[in-house]
C-alpha cells in the first residue's frame, strides 16, 4: 500500500489499496471524493473559496471552485463514475480571532460554504463533514472503504 501525499493548494487521486493524505488543514479544506465501486479516491487541499476573486489564480488546486472540478475530472479520467461519487470534507477552522470586519477574517467558514456549494452544483453528495472550530486537522482517505480519518492534536482520531 502506497501513501499519496497532497500538499497545500494541491490535489491528487489514488486507487485502493493505496491511501491519500494531507497535513495541516487549518482554514483550508480537505475535500475527499471517492467512487465506492472502482475504489478510486481523490483529495484536494484548497486554500481559498473562489478563483474569480483573485488575479493570480493560475494554481487551480488552490481554490474550491476550480480544485473540485479538476479533482472530479482526474478521477473520471482514471475510471471513476461521476454518478457514483460521494464526498466528505474536513478543515475550515477559524484559526485566528479577527476583530472588526466580520466574515472577512473567517476564511475557513467561507471555504466550507464554497466547497459544499461546488459539490452540490456538480451533483456529488456530501455524506459527512468535520469542519469549523479552532484547530487544525490532518486527514487520510482510504478508497477501499471510503473511510476518512481525521487527526488533530489533543483530540481522539475520528473516522467519518
Amino acid at each position: 500500500m502506497a501513501t499519496i501525499k497532497v500538499g497545500m493548494a494541491d490535489l491528487n487521486i489514488c486507487k485502493a489499496p493505496d491511501m491519500i493524505t494531507t497535513l495541516g488543514l487549518g482554514s483550508c479544506i480537505g475535500i475527499a471524493i471517492y467512487d465506492p465501486v472502482t475504489k478510486i479516491g481523490g483529495l484536494a487541499h484548497i486554500m481559498l473559496p473562489d478563483s474569480k476573486q483573485m488575479r493570480n489564480n493560475s494554481n487551480i488546486a488552490k481554490f474550491a471552485d476550480t480544485g473540485i472540478e479538476e479533482l472530479v475530472r482526474r478521477m473520471v479520467r482514471a475510471g471513476a463514475n461521476k454518478g457514483r461519487m460521494v464526498s466528505k470534507i474536513a478543515g475550515g477552522a477559524k484559526m485566528f480571532e479577527v476583530k472588526g470586519v466580520s466574515g472577512i477574517g473567517n476564511v475557513g467558514e467561507r471555504n466550507a460554504v464554497a466547497s459544499r456549494a461546488k459539490l452540490k452544483q456538480l451533483g456529488i453528495p456530501l455524506i459527512a463533514e468535520d469542519t469549523g472550530l479552532n484547530y487544525g486537522r490532518t486527514v487520510e482517505l482510504y478508497p477501499e472503504t471510503g473511510d476518512f480519518y481525521i487527526k488533530a492534536v489533543g483530540k481522539t482520531k475520528k473516522i467519518i
